[in-house]
């Protein structure tokens, strides 16, 4: 069935169409009919299988039905979107502002981290759908400037991820606010009991969706594990990005600092690279993903403040810097790369002592990553590849010659 096909006002079919989505996706085939007719639904779907439509096209539908939907109460909301990080909220609100572009609607991405005079002026005038993290939401709840007595229809958002940064309370104190009859769409990559416990607490007799292949990570990614010690890695990220230097890559860090140390060493070999982490300002933040997006620099360094739900066009290459401490994190990392029917290689950096995380990340996956085989031969050229060999590493290499030297020596006179 074609989006043509569907019950949907012209504005959004036309917005749609010029997006290029002829045919819903199977998360959006099974959601847009319940959440049209007004059902609670609990959907569960990993990442890149096009939820934030599958929610967005039939609530920005039903708010085009409504009549005088142009008079917004001040500080009103219509349609409330929660989400854990500013990076989502700011992604969704750019989904519903694009099919939303015919429309006389009013999106609002309501985040912390920048001026709220800007945020605050529109939501006087009042919004019909606001996508909020929780702390800039309650703070301007307190002073006075968000009302959410008209909220129609509650959206929680990679609530899985919610509830592993706190947000539990936050999430059923919003309820609070909002009138006793109105619709819950809940949305999460992953299910288990605190996810069922939190789910049930606020949707009532939901319509439930999952979406859960066999394998977790989309088929149109290729994995590849290389055995690389710890103090190796740049050599090797270097190589790949040289060797690619047309494609597009993420590369992932467990901390702050690495971040930053590892596009110190890719500026060293003469490698654009930023860096993004929760450490940064927020404009910086955005500036960068726009710049990264856009497709300058190349190479882009994070934590996993950007593994979840980011939409980041055209990624060749995801790295595993580092491996995730959580096995899930690798699916939502190699997420950002084969998204829709673009290919895309995964490949991550596994140092002895991360050995036993790849192995918890393979249980996960239920299956191994397929391993690229690296001779001495090999694993030497790759640091003599680089332009930022250290001492220590030139010694390494003159010592292996000496030896090679010396055994081809003892053969020779063998053979006398």
């Amino acid at each position: 069935m074609k989006f043509e096909q569907y019950n949907l006002a012209p504005e959004i079919k036309e917005s749609l169409a010029a997006m290029g989505f002829k045919r819903p996706t199977d998360i959006q085939f099974k959601a847009i009919p319940s959440i049209l007719k007004g059902d609670d639904v609990m959907a569960i779907a990993q990442t890149g299988t096009g939820k934030t439509a599958a929610f967005a096209i039939p609530i920005l539908h039903k708010l085009l039905q409504q009549e005088q939907r142009s008079r917004r109460p001040r500080f009103g909301v219509k349609c409330l979107v929660m989400v854990p990080t500013r990076e989502l909220a700011i992604q969704i609100a750019e989904v519903f502002q694009s099919i939303a572009e015919r429309t006389d609607l009013v999106v609002l991405a309501l985040v912390g981290g920048v001026d709220q005079g800007p945020q605050v002026k529109m939501l006087e005038k009042g919004v019909d759908i606001l996508i909020a993290t929780p702390g800039r939401m309650f703070d301007q709840l307190h002073q006075g400037n968000l009302d959410l007595s008209g909220v129609q229809t509650l959206v929680l958002d990679e609530a899985d991820h919610m509830l592993d940064l706190g947000f539990i309370k936050d999430i059923k104190d919003v309820i609070k606010h909002i009138p006793r009859q109105h619709q819950t769409l809940f949305f999460s990559a992953t299910l288990n009991k605190d996810i069922k416990d939190l789910a049930y607490s606020v949707v009532n007799n939901p319509i439930r969706i999952q979406i859960s292949p066999k394998d977790p990570v989309s088929k149109n990614v290729t994995h590849a594990v290389a055995y690389v010690g710890m103090d190796d890695k740049r050599f090797f990220l270097e190589r790949l990005v040289k060797e690619f230097p047309e494609s597009k890559i993420l590369v992932f860090v467990r901390t702050k600092v690495r971040a930053e140390r590892v596009v110190a060493a890719m500026d060293r070999v003469g490698i654009q690279a930023v860096a993004m982490h929760g450490g940064k300002e927020q404009d910086d933040r955005l500036k960068v993903m726009a710049d990264f997006k856009a497709g300058n620099p190349k190479v882009l360094v994070t934590t996993d403040v950007n593994a979840r739900g980011i939409d980041i066009p055209n990624v060749d290459y995801v790295v595993n810097y580092d491996l995730p401490d959580v096995p899930e994190n690798y699916v939502h990392r190699v997420g950002r790369t084969g998204r829709g029917v673009q290919k895309g290689q995964a490949v991550s950096f596994c140092s002895e002592e991360e050995k036993p995380l790849l192995a918890e990340i393979q249980k996960f996956l239920g299956k191994e990553i397929t391993e690229m085989k690296i001779n001495k031969d090999d694993y030497r050229e790759t640091i003599s590849f680089s332009e930022d060999i250290p001492n220590d590493n030139w010694q390494l290499l003159i010592d292996q010659h000496n030896k090679e030297m010396e055994a081809l020596k003892k053969k020779k006179k063998k053979k006398k």
